[in-house]
């Protein structure tokens, strides 16, 4: 390597380096920094109540509907330019948001920013590999971005919180846009590939966001409505026929919105698997938590944002550690060991009572299963996107992010449905709030069983040869794509 690169790795790489990281910290802060402002959002804007879970689910639901797309797109059309149309959709969607005074526009403005995020989610992460040739650098990158993207939901709370006291439900629309302009002018610092240039394939593309779009609105009515609700079991049934349709369509086509070559692979499939399993237990975990928090040992939302702060450090630390396990050994026995932490500390948690103390049993559990869980990302993260085609690194960073996304959102959905069941269901509890943290000791030990599942399946699929930096050459670095978490 040249004294110009090495400089260039070491001094230049910080301004991209902070552009990418920062760009995913405001993804995943929509994730829950509204979820604390809607109370105010439905008492000043008079939201019937059907209507205002919508404000959240709109984002969630063109997130994930469409990141294959628009992982694709940016394979085919230049993902830097991708990436800048996602930010920037992402920016006017805040400001309507912001300016909205109807439930209409802002569920319209959530789903603009849930478009403009599926177009910068998957390509900000494929741009790592050609933004970042050096391996040292790129894990550098990694570990930054795999921060943010856990740092990201206790900030959400945090600052949700803050925003929504101090300067009233519609800043937390309107802190987007600052952070996005200045993301969308430092997205000139990054290197883009070359564009794939080809045709989309428009019967693929609506048979494939159609299909995801039913999977993640069925995962979304069964929280609202119960697992036995026939709209959401209607919508599972329509998604499955919808996406054995288009695997069909894809298996013909000669321009594949999805390449199935990215799933022969057992390493890479296994990882997209034990993917959905890993963000499942944690997310899960970490939605439950925060009703203990609140209903049965009485903090306010802010207390509880500042209480998950262990979350945050465990992230912190499972990321940057996760870079160099995995020179030394495969993404089968990190991913594996983070599962289990994550599990470990889950099963913990299960054993919650009534006074049970944060400082002494809640916190700690909160740093193990934040270590687990950044250890295992980035496992997978690897495991799922190294050795990928140039032309198919966008759709695969994608679909890692798509099962991180489902993850949640069926975590969210369990282990919220097992808790209210168990609740209603334990008639032989002293009172109500005994009955509450039945529930919830219920619900965290399937999140344990859950994470455990992960960590059989990583030890089942993953491989176990370390991606060392003397196996990184420098043409391998047109074979290896970014580095990607949702």
């Amino acid at each position: 390597m040249s004294q110009g690169t090495t400089t260039r790795t070491s001094t230049s790489a910080l301004a991209p380096m902070l552009v990418i990281a920062s760009a995913q910290l405001m993804l995943v802060l929509d994730d829950s920094i509204v979820n604390i402002a809607l109370p105010t959002i439905q008492r000043e804007l008079g939201v019937d109540p059907v209507h205002l879970p919508w404000i959240v689910n709109g984002y969630i639901l063109t997130f994930g509907a469409l990141l294959v797309l628009g992982g694709r797109i940016g394979d085919l059309w230049g993902r830097r330019h991708t990436l800048q149309a996602g930010l920037a959709l992402f920016v006017i969607g805040s400001v309507a948001g912001g300016l909205g005074d109807s439930t209409e526009m802002l569920i319209a403005a959530r789903a603009m920013q849930g478009v403009g995020a599926a177009l910068t989610a998957p390509n900000a992460l494929a741009l790592i590999a050609t933004t970042f040739p050096e391996r040292k650098t790129r894990d550098s990158a990694l570990a930054l971005y795999g921060a943010m993207s856990g740092l990201g939901i206790v900030v959400g709370l945090l600052l949700g919180g803050v925003l929504t006291d101090i300067a009233g439900w519609r800043w937390v629309f309107f802190i987007n846009v600052p952070i996005g302009l200045l993301m969308l002018l430092g997205s000139r610092t990054l290197v883009g590939a070359a564009a794939h240039r080809g045709q989309l394939g428009v019967l693929g593309a609506a048979l494939g966001t159609a299909g995801m779009f039913a999977l993640v609105y069925a995962v979304t009515q069964f929280g609202e409505d119960g697992f036995t609700d026939p709209v959401a079991l209607a919508l599972v049934a329509a998604a499955a026929a919808l996406l054995v349709a288009f695997v069909a369509n894809q298996s013909r086509s000669r321009t594949p919105l999805l390449p199935l070559s990215l799933l022969h692979d057992r390493n890479r499939a296994g990882a997209y698997l034990t993917m959905l399993l890993l963000a499942i237990g944690p997310m899960g975990t970490f939605y439950v938590i925060t009703l203990h928090l609140q209903q049965v040992a009485g903090f306010s939302p802010l207390q509880t944002g500042v209480a998950w702060l262990p979350f945050a450090v465990g992230i912190v630390l499972g990321a940057g550690a996760a870079p160099k396990l995995l020179l030394h050994t495969g993404p089968r026995y990190v991913a594996a060991l983070g599962a289990l932490l994550s599990a470990g500390a889950a099963l913990w948690l299960s054993a919650i009572e009534t006074d049970t103390s944060y400082w002494t049993y809640l916190a700690p559990a909160m740093l193990v299963l934040a270590l687990g869980f950044g250890l295992g990302v980035m496992a997978l993260t690897q495991a799922a996107v190294y050795h990928v085609e140039q032309d198919k690194a966008g759709v695969a960073s994608a679909l890692l992010n798509s099962a991180q996304q489902i993850g949640v959102a069926l975590g969210l959905t369990v282990l919220a449905g097992v808790a209210a069941t168990v609740t209603a269901q334990d008639e032989n509890a002293a009172d109500a709030t005994t009955a509450l943290v039945g529930g919830y000791g219920t619900a965290l030990s399937l999140a344990a069983a859950l994470l455990f599942a992960a960590a059989i399946l990583a030890l089942a699929t993953l491989r176990s040869q370390p991606t060392g930096s003397s196996q990184v050459s420098a043409t391998a670095t047109n074979e290896e794509s970014a580095i990607t978490m949702h």
